[in-house]
């Protein structure tokens, strides 16, 4: 079961209210892979919502993985240890009723629209929700955050979890962002507000000529490469001759610099994404990168060297030395490099314009796999 809206969830919420039109953009576009800090942050997500809802001990978990990361002493005492200790400040008595990684929607008002929360609470007459982040890149704010705002409107209309807002006189909003804390207060009527705007955004994404809006909300957008206002406003940066740009087009070009940097990061990766997928893309082909020469067998490769008389100690540090470090060391003894223990190999594939001299890598699994299965 999915875990957010493929319409508008508690992460997209900005994105979706400022510029509706960008619905219909990210449904084209293909799943966005996965990175390292997504899944780190994932792993703690589970961490911390398994300390929390079992009351395990957060050692306990020292040594679980998620896809490639590794929870370590390190993630542990620089992340879940302050973020534990920052929510030691929210609720200092122990006196919080809790409810974790709970899905919340909004049932008939918005069909479709849901989400999932990292922490609910309850004490007294405030209600409580709380979102972990655990990157470090962009600090978020707690004040009229869209996402948090989303999860509080949407648990309102949860049955399982209607009792963290029943006759509450206030809403915080938190952002746990180790090591900060950030702190928000409002009230019902304006989460009910809030609701009403975000309904509003969700009708105007379903009309075809749904509004276009660049903005900040822009920056994690995956319709980036394929949106119109942005390719526009590439298309008109590069027309305007340097001649012709006073400073203050210059002051305003450097603030959207970002904006277009990342634009044009993203529309690098789509192509990439496209291309390694077997999609043709006109003009546009993968080559490999540059091949580095490493060792065919490096217990062979110590053995000839060894035997050319080269002291064992000058050929190893932990591992044998690389090929380009072992010539040198050869060179010195006048010695050449055992071209048969060497191949050359190349770390990945690379975006290239059609005219690189160097040939475009073959996608032969795919093909194969397109082929083997037209035979089905």
């Amino acid at each position: 079961m999915a875990s957010h809206s493929q319409i508008v969830g508690g992460s997209t919420a900005k994105r979706v209210m400022n510029c509706p039109g960008s619905v219909a953009l990210c449904a084209k576009m293909p799943p966005q892979p996965s990175s390292k800090y997504a899944d780190e942050g994932t792993l703690l997500h589970n961490i911390i919502a398994e300390v929390l809802e079992h009351d395990k001990k957060p050692t306990d978990f020292l040594g679980t993985t998620y896809e490639s990361i590794t929870f370590t002493k390190a993630l542990l005492e620089d992340k879940l240890y302050p973020a534990l200790d920052l929510l030691n400040q929210v609720d200092p008595d122990c006196q919080m009723d809790i409810a974790v990684e709970t899905r919340v929607g909004f049932g008939d008002f918005l069909s479709d629209v849901f989400g999932s929360t990292d922490l609910l609470g309850r004490i007294g007459k405030r209600a409580i929700v709380l979102d972990w982040k655990f990157g470090d890149g962009v600090a978020v704010e707690a004040e009229e955050n869209p996402q948090l705002m989303f999860y509080a409107a949407a648990a309102m209309r949860t049955p399982e979890v209607q009792w963290v807002f029943e006759d509450c006189d206030e809403i915080e909003c938190i952002i746990v962002q180790p090591p900060e804390i950030k702190r928000w207060t409002t009230t019902p009527e304006r989460i009910k507000k809030f609701e009403q705007e975000l309904k509003m955004a969700v009708k105007l994404s379903q009309a075809k000529d749904a509004p276009l809006k660049v903005g900040d909300h822009c920056r994690w957008c995956s319709a980036k490469p394929t949106c119109p206002l942005m390719t526009g406003a590439v298309d008109r940066a590069l027309a305007l001759a340097v001649k012709d740009i006073d400073v203050n087009q210059i002051s305003d070009y450097l603030n959207k610099a970002d904006m277009l940097e990342q634009w044009v990061t993203d529309l690098r990766a789509l192509t990439h994404t496209m291309l390694d997928a077997g999609a043709v893309v006109p003009g546009w082909k993968l080559v490999a990168k540059r091949a580095t020469r490493q060792w065919v067998d490096e217990d062979q490769a110590l053995v000839a060297m060894m035997n050319e008389g080269i002291p064992e100690e000058e050929l190893m540090v932990s591992k044998v030395i690389s090929p380009a470090q072992a010539e040198k060391v050869l060179k010195k003894h006048g010695k050449p490099l055992p071209a048969d223990q060497v191949v050359a190999v190349s770390s990945g594939s690379t975006l290239a314009p059609e005219s690189d001299p160097r040939p475009a890598v073959l996608q032969l699994g795919k093909q194969l796999s397109a082929a083997f299965s037209k035979l089905q």
